[in-house]
């Protein structure tokens, strides 16, 4: 990976630009990456469902995180002009949130963006919330989604013959101010042979990954992407 650094996107507002595998690549501030030359937005780990099945635990929770999270998805998707969404696994959460109201949701979002392409490459959650309604056009496999130089997967993995574009690991920084503040932020991690993904989903937590050598970490600030050093 070159331009470790990372630069300033001129063309989508917060999005910071890298290359990756000699190709150009951005990292949008929805929490989404953008692959211009493949016409592909890529996105990790949505959990739909997930507020709906800790409610049918008895669990409170705060309503509208589907819709608000679908509102920046279509952002992402309108801002990029995207044909193309590639969905690096956990789309739905759990069997205990395929609700009829959040399938309505997401139905009338799919019918927005009757025009893009989406594809899911199963996650671990997905195997046991099982695929999404066939209505929705959304292809389901489990192998590998390969577009030029990169290898789309859930969780990390080596591949000789591609560069690794990941989720699963919800990877996040804390950013420390005075008085001991400390602020939590999802954030993009890219090395030398794997680029790892943001959780997507505003109501999943940030995960404990570990880096390793060669890594580049591009916390998410509020609407823009930073490089942290």
């Amino acid at each position: 990976m070159t331009a470790a650094e990372g630069e300033p996107s001129g063309q989508l507002e917060g999005a910071l630009e890298l290359c990756v595998a000699n190709e150009r690549v951005l990292l949008l501030p929805e929490r989404a990456l953008w692959l211009p030359s493949h016409d592909t937005l890529l996105v990790a780990d949505l959990h739909w469902g997930k507020a709906a099945a800790f409610r049918a635990a008895h669990v409170p929770v705060p309503m509208g995180t589907t819709s608000s999270d679908l509102a920046r998805l279509s952002s992402a998707l309108e801002s990029t002009g995207a044909r193309q969404l590639l969905i690096l696994g956990d789309l739905l959460h759990a069997r205990g949130g395929r609700h009829d109201e959040t399938f309505r949701i997401i139905a009338e979002w799919r019918e927005r963006h009757e025009h893009v392409t989406m594809t899911l490459v199963r996650g671990n959650h997905d195997q046991h919330a099982g695929d999404p309604p066939a209505t929705l056009r959304i292809r389901c496999t489990d192998e590998p989604a390969r577009l030029g130089p990169f290898v789309g997967v859930h969780e990390p993995a080596h591949d000789a013959n591609g560069y690794v574009l990941c989720g699963h690991l919800h990877p996040c920084v804390t950013v420390r101010g005075r008085g001991k503040q400390s602020l939590r932020l999802p954030a993009f991690v890219f090395g030398d042979a794997r680029g790892v993904l943001p959780a997507f989903s505003s109501f999943t937590g940030g995960g404990m990954y570990e880096m390793q050598t060669g890594d580049h970490q591009y916390a998410i600030a509020g609407t823009e992407v930073v490089p942290l050093a």
